[in-house]
């Protein structure tokens, strides 16, 4: 009897249908959807519905023909790879097979190490392999391998990076065509096709003070799209924190909008975050930490170059730069159109250990670099009681809506805070400086020595002595030789008394002595020379008149 009146309302609810009217079910599912654009066709002015109806249908179509070859392709490519055989019967739909041809997937049996056979999951054979059967015996078969097939130089010299999972590898592949196509597209139309701030952000709190996504500075991330710095003080000036604690600190709740993910990009659900020194770029991938979806996240701060090194290698070996990483002024980002054979030089580069050596050592570490060390703890929000009231005000003040339009995944409450104000200083300095020095001498001159202060001071005396002792010899020498000098200007022995005589008595006088040639010895000593003589003596028996006329002439001069 009760499964009779079950299926008799069950017909009456079929015969009477939904309920709604044409306008009623599309006003209920623009109200309802997590999309974004549809709601606020719905929620704006005739004005604005017009202008969010043409937005809508524009982001759709550039997130369309952007990533739509890519994503079909990569599903048949998980089709070969999870059912062969089935994928291989019912393969009809038509894939864009340039992408494919430029850098595949493929699978390589290593049973045999020396002849290893590698197909193409779409069944371009390179090692005689032409049906489908071979196919799903290497994939069936033990020690099978998925690599991607990276080439240059038109196809002719091909190199293969394997992968351990075949997650990996599709993963890595659409990462790598992601980059390829992007690469090809205005940063400015990938900032629009982004998460704008108000969507994200839906409450913000700082201490007591409210704040909204106005207070947020945007950035361009090409991993993670746009991303939104709170107190970053480039343009603003920055907020101090007044006081340690939760009730001090930054609380935000965040949409992460999980049903808008590209799943093989993302396949982690979150928000990532970090915490950084104001004025200073972060590096969100390398620093930064994921808070889950569906909890309450409080974070506890305690203050605890080598991409563009690599950006310059990737430019210098390849001629182009790579789209996650800054593009120098001039340069173009690598893609499959312009640059055909980045992707075997991008991987080449990757692994090049050389690189990596020339760049740790080109990039040396600053000297004052401010750390933060982050405490995480979890907590599931909203509770199963709140719950309902939560989402219900949320949804409302985001989309004007009476209805839930938002849900637990999609949902990030953050607490962020100092836990203390106490900071730790690490200072380098030198291991032996002139102090340690002079005192590691001293000590070691008076273990082994027996010296002291007074010791050292009596040595510099003796210094002080030997230097006075040399300049006086010093000076003394130079004298002597001065001397010497004097001396050896006369040309020959000195004169006799008599020949001084001689010639001051007859001015004619000429001395004895011959002319010296140069080739006679040298002068002879002083023993050998002839005793100077004596002037002759005056007798009267040598004068030549009278004695007598010698006497008149004394009387008469004495007269």
């Amino acid at each position: 009897m009760h499964v009779k009146k079950y299926l008799l309302k069950c017909l009456h609810r079929l015969q009477k249908g939904p309920g709604y009217t044409y306008k009623e079910l599309l006003v209920w599912y623009c109200d309802n959807t997590n999309t974004h654009g549809p709601k606020r066709i719905i929620c704006e002015g005739p004005k604005k519905k017009a202008v969010w109806f043409l937005l809508t249908l524009l982001f759709y179509s550039k997130v369309k023909h952007l990533l739509k070859d890519l994503d079909e392709l990569m599903e048949a490519v998980l089709e070969r790879i999870l059912a062969p055989e089935l994928s291989h019967a019912s393969a009809t739909r038509t894939l864009n097979s340039s992408i494919w041809n430029h850098t595949p997937l493929v699978l390589i049996d290593e049973r045999n190490p020396h002849h290893p056979m590698v197909l193409d999951l779409f069944g371009d054979n390179h090692n005689g392999l032409t049906n489908s059967s071979a196919s799903e015996k290497i994939c069936n078969a033990h020690g099978c391998k998925m690599a991607m097939r990276l080439c240059s130089l038109n196809g002719t010299q091909c190199t293969f990076r394997n992968f351990t999972s075949a997650t990996q590898a599709v993963t890595e592949w659409y990462s790598l065509q992601a980059t390829n196509i992007f690469a090809q597209v205005p940063q400015q139309e990938l900032v629009e096709m982004s998460y704008p701030g108000e969507q994200m952000i839906l409450a913000c709190l700082f201490g007591a003070e409210p704040c909204n996504y106005r207070n947020f500075t945007s950035i361009f991330y090409p991993h993670y799209g746009n991303c939104y710095i709170f107190n970053w003080g480039m343009t603003e000036k920055a907020l101090p924190s007044a006081n340690p604690g939760p009730e001090f600190g930054l609380k935000l709740i965040l949409d992460i909008g999980q049903e808008d993910y590209v799943p093989f990009l993302a396949s982690t659900a979150g928000v990532r975050l970090m915490l950084h020194e104001q004025r200073s770029y972060p590096f969100i991938r390398d620093e930064g930490i994921y808070a889950m979806s569906g909890t309450e996240t409080s974070i506890g701060v305690l203050v605890a170059c080598l991409r563009s090194c690599f950006q310059d290698h990737m430019i210098h070996s390849c001629k182009c730069g790579h789209y996650l990483y800054p593009l120098p002024r001039g340069e173009k980002y690598c893609n499959n159109r312009d640059f055909p054979d980045w992707a075997h030089c991008y991987s080449d580069l990757q692994m090049s250990v050389a690189q990596r050596e020339t760049c740790i050592g080109m990039c040396k570490e600053s000297c004052n670099d401010t750390q933060y060390k982050m405490t995480i703890s979890m907590a599931d929000w909203p509770s199963e009681a709140s719950e309902d009231w939560i989402f219900h005000v949320l949804s409302q003040e985001r989309d004007q809506s009476t209805n839930i339009t938002l849900s637990r995944k999609g949902i990030v409450k953050l607490n962020i805070y100092f836990q203390e104000f106490n900071y730790r200083t690490i200072e380098e300095s030198a291991a032996n400086n002139l102090v340690w020095l002079l005192s590691n001498l001293g000590g070691q001159f008076g273990f082994w020595m027996g010296g002291s202060v007074l010791c050292l001071i009596e040595f510099g005396e003796i210094i002080i002595d030997f230097v006075w002792i040399t300049i006086i010899k010093l000076v003394a020498l130079a004298k002597s030789l001065r001397q010497r000098r004097a001396q050896a200007s006369y040309s020959g022995p000195p004169p006799t008394v008599a020949e001084l005589v001689e010639a001051h008595i007859n001015f004619g006088y000429q001395p004895d002595t011959a002319p010296r040639s140069p080739n006679t010895g040298p002068y002879p000593s002083e023993q050998a020379l002839p005793i100077p003589g004596t002037p002759p003596p005056n007798y009267d028996s040598l004068r030549l008149q009278p004695l007598d006329v010698i006497e008149s002439d004394s009387e008469g001069d004495a007269i």
